[in-house]
């Protein structure tokens, strides 16, 4: 046995980890060890900080009791403190004089002071209409409401049992302890001697009780519960509170909504900056030491320190910030395998046959790829563009696009592990969310309709499944009329690409005359992107309304409802188009002589000579790298410039060295609030770029690595914001992503789909294997090496009679340039019959081989990837082995603890009846 540093707290049926039945959590702290609680060497969360801070330490009350009012008078002048310097500020709420409800607030305030809750009021330095609410839990509070609810705290040192090691395998580590001491550090992990605040609280814990109290580790009441659990407590206590006399005249949140009080929060702990180094001063406080260690651009390449973030964020941010990392570290391999993949393009570029045959067909000369003002180009013309599809387009494509259907189902396996090790860590495995409570509108919309609760059993608004199914199904078509704008929108688009690239064609400046088509897709994905920007905002718009029309029950069955509905709108429309290029450009257009037009007007657009890949990329890179920048600048930017203009007119009114000594409350009230929808903004922006990262992947093959490099700075850019310039968000739990996994195995299950599409459709690899092996100089051989695609590029093109041209679509020259005579054949991109055969150009018999080759690629693609998937999800374990067998020890500790202190129990009481003269028969034991 020894003593374990680990930081995880015990399990439910364990006290704390794994819990088989509520009844046990309940009496578990009643049979622990008194003495082991008492002397346990355990620390308390701000015991390890710098001894100057805001914070109380272990030892405060020793200290207090030597300096006398030394401590009070600092604690004054900081702003985290009541006037007296001894009452600490659990939660913040700030209204205005001017505001008429103040019969509600009166009301509210009175009640909060009858829960027991201390309460001081200041005005505010920079408007005398702004008034703060400083509120205060005493112990006597904080205890009754921890035990309310089930507020888990220390209250033994954890032990482990150590395995049975072998000689062999003992000399075996040696050696390798032994060779890991001539490497150097690993850089990536943080320093814990110079920020000894990251040692984990090695301790188990149970369900907070009053009466067995001294079972706890409490060395200081004052920071027994941490900061973010008091104003978890303290706001727990705020919502329950009445206002006015009525069943739904209650809580916090509809005084906010009805404009009673403009905010609500809990502080900072102070400052993040510091004079003092933390390497010799220590930190400040936690938000100082989050600063330093997490949310500076310094530490860019370091691991986070999640248990800090927990501690102060809760658990709900300190999961987002988890997965995040998880997703960035698991970009690692992706992103390398695909900058392989790209460097292979690179270094096979000058012994790709395809390629030097484009640039050597300088006697082809291909048909207009528009009506009238297009011209006649020689297929060698797009030999840049050849060379450039072959960086993306060659034979490690396939490989690649199996790669990443099977990296997206072991990221989602191994989530599920560490997000196991951390609700163990965290003290999660056990917690279930209290039944919640009902929406006010859903209980003003249904208050005269009620039934009997089963698990309350008291009477509660009812919804007719009539009402429900008519609201979802008016819900449902609002989606899809939203889709049908998406779709209206692409339809736009392409109307705007098949008009303009006769327009640039026909263009003045030779560089945009001869690069038509590039020019064209290029315009059309920035227009692209900011018709998405715009539709983005009526997203939100509709979302809110038709979330609301269908009037979910709970919060969580809200956020479920919106969520679900903002992802359909959002992936629908940055996606619609590049579905469209993918699978549907130049796939319908006809042939030279019978084009299909658009409305009997407009021709279809037509790939370019070298394939449609090259506008996929296109499209791909600008929406990615446009998206990313512009969200980061709305995260981070508009956040800055407010916070900035809002310094910048309290320095012009008050001065600098006014300012530096407001009080926390009102700097923490000048900073931006948290979004109205939580992490709902963060994880979408996410799960978007992981759906880019994973969808087209096959036709973008460096997309992981920009998704990679994007996340290395939205982890400090996310941390810089929660630490820096937004307000202090209540500290809430949670023991998932909720919804958002749900989304990520459908997102993988259609980046399969997909792939296999464009490999099969988009892409060339077919076309060109079925030539390799069917109709090449290798033909029969089995082989299909670059020297079996000799021919390839004149076996690829079919052959138009310019004669037959529709007068509407005739070019205006005749392409005498080319050979000083008019052209009498041009070439064109597919495979069909010559003019003078029995069925002028009719398809060939090597367009039903490669269209059959290609579904049969897609169904044989399909079933192995799936197959590939579910066999890595069979064999990964949710649980990991060693995390299994310590909640299975815990279990059998606790069950011995319960056993012997029940018999210890039974015994002192046999011992009092037969000190009181009474005797009993048959007495056990």
């Amino acid at each position: 046995m020894e003593a374990s540093s680990s930081g995880s707290s015990f399990s439910a049926v364990t006290g704390g980890k794994t819990k088989t039945h509520q009844p046990v959590a309940k009496d578990v702290n009643v049979f622990f060890d008194e003495l082991e609680g008492v002397n346990s060497p355990s620390k308390d969360d701000d015991s390890l900080l710098h001894h100057g801070n805001l914070t109380s330490t272990s030892d405060d009350a020793s200290r207090l009791e030597v300096v006398g009012e030394e401590v009070p008078d600092k604690n004054k002048a900081n702003g985290l403190y009541f006037r007296d310097g001894k009452c600490r500020i659990d939660y913040i709420l700030v209204y205005r004089k001017s505001n008429p409800q103040t019969e509600k607030r009166e009301v509210f305030e009175r009640n909060i002071r009858a829960e027991g809750l201390q309460m001081e009021k200041e005005s505010s330095l920079t408007n005398s209409d702004i008034m703060f609410v400083k509120l205060h839990a005493p112990w006597e509070v904080l205890g009754k409401y921890a035990e309310l609810m089930n507020v888990r705290m220390p209250f033994r040192r954890k032990i482990y049992y150590l395995h049975r090691r072998y000689k062999f395998m003992n000399r075996i580590e040696k050696q390798i302890s032994r060779f890991r001491g001539w490497l150097p550090r690993k850089p990536m992990k943080l320093d814990k001697e110079t920020l000894p605040d990251l040692e984990e609280n090695d301790c188990y814990t149970a369900p907070f009780s009053q009466q067995r109290i001294h079972h706890f580790i409490i060395h200081n009441k004052d920071t027994f519960f941490n900061n973010a659990t008091r104003s978890r407590i303290v706001h727990h206590i705020l919502q329950r509170v009445k206002y006015e006399e009525g069943k739904n005249k209650i809580g916090l949140n509809r005084l906010l909504s009805n404009g009673s009080y403009e905010a609500a929060f809990p502080l900072h702990e102070g400052s993040y900056r510091s004079k003092n180094s933390i390497k010799t001063h220590g930190a400040e406080n936690h938000r100082h030491l989050l600063y330093e260690c997490w949310a500076s651009w310094g530490v860019w390449y370091k691991y986070q320190p999640l248990d800090l973030v927990r501690r102060y964020f809760g658990e709900k941010i300190g999961l987002y910030f988890a997965w995040l990392g998880w997703y960035t570290g698991m970009l690692f391999p992706a992103a390398f395998i695909g900058l392989f993949v790209f460097l292979y393009g690179v270094t096979t570029l000058n012994h790709c046959q395809v390629s030097k045959e484009v640039c050597q067909a300088t006697d082809i000369i291909m048909c207009p790829i528009c009506d009238k003002y297009c011209p006649f180009m020689r297929l060698s013309d797009s030999c840049v563009y050849a060379k450039v599809t072959h960086l993306f387009d060659n034979g490690a494509t396939v490989f690649f696009a199996v790669f990443m259907a099977v990296w997206a189902t072991v990221f989602l396996e191994f989530w599920k592990r560490r997000r196991a090790v951390i609700a163990y860590d965290w003290d999660l495995i056990d917690w279930e969310e209290e039944e919640e409570e009902i929406r006010p509108q859903f209980e003003a919309k249904y208050s005269k309709k009620e039934r009997m609760n089963p698990i309350s059993g008291k009477p509660e608004p009812y919804q007719a499944f009539a009402d429900k199914c008519s609201r979802l199904i008016v819900s449902a078509s609002g989606i899809f009329f939203m889709i049908c704008v998406v779709i209206a929108a692409v339809f736009g688009i392409v109307i705007y690409r098949v008009v303009t690239v006769s327009t640039f064609a026909a263009f003045k400046w030779a560089l945009i005359r001869n690069n038509s088509q590039v020019a064209t897709t290029g315009t059309a994905v920035c227009i692209n992107f900011c018709i998405i920007m715009l539709l983005n905002v009526l997203y939100e718009k509709v979302a809110l309304f038709l979330t609301n029309l269908e009037q979910p029950r709970t919060e969580s069955e809200w956020e479920n409802s919106f969520t679900l509905k903002m992802f359909l709108f959002q992936f629908v429309n940055l996606n619609s188009s590049t579905f469209y290029i993918a699978f549907f450009l130049g796939r319908f257009t006809g042939h030279p002589g019978a084009y299909l037009r658009l409305i009997n007007r407009w021709r279809l657009e037509e790939c370019h000579p070298s394939g449609c890949l090259i506008d996929l990329c296109m499209q791909m890179g600008i929406i990615m790298v446009l998206k990313q920048t512009w969200n980061n600048f709305m995260e981070l930017g508009y956040p800055l410039i407010q916070n900035w203009w809002t310094r910048r007119k309290l320095r012009q009114e008050y001065g600098t060295q006014r300012k530096a000594s407001f009080p926390q409350w009102e700097k923490d009230y000048n900073l931006q609030p948290m979004n109205a929808y939580g992490l709902f903004d963060e994880y979408l922006e996410m799960i978007l770029q992981f759906g880019f990262t994973t969808i087209f992947v096959a036709a973008f093959p460096l997309a992981p690595l920009l998704a990679l490099l994007n996340n290395i700075i939205e982890i400090r850019l996310d941390a810089y914001k929660f630490v820096t310039q937004w307000r202090r968000p209540l500290a809430s739990r949670a023991k998932d992503i909720g919804i958002w996994y749900g989304i990520l195995e459908g997102i993988g299950i259609l980046s399969v789909i997909t792939n296999a599409f464009v490999i099969a459709v988009t892409s060339d690899f077919i076309p060109r294997l079925v030539y390799a092996y069917k109709y090449g100089p290798c033909a029969g051989q089995g082989e299909a090496g670059q020297k079996c695609m000799v021919g390839y590029v004149n076996a690829s093109l079919s052959v138009f009679l310019v004669s037959d041209f529709e007068n509407r679509s005739e070019p205006t020259s005749n392409g005498s340039e080319f050979s000083g005579s008019p052209l009498k054949y041009c070439r064109y991109r597919d495979y069909r019959d010559p003019p003078h055969s029995p069925v002028p150009y009719g398809y060939t018999l090597q367009f039903w081989h490669v269209l059959a080759a290609r579904l049969a690629f897609i169904i044989v693609f399909e079933h192995l990837v799936f197959c590939i998937k579910h066999l890595i999800s069979y064999l990964i374990p949710d649980l990991p082995k060693d995390l299994r067998d310590r909640m299975r020890r815990e279990k059998y500790l606790i069950q011995e603890m319960m056993y012997e202190a029940e018999l210890e129990r039974l015994q002192k009481e046999r011992k009092e009846r037969k000190k009181n003269g009474k005797s009993y028969h048959n007495e056990w034991p």
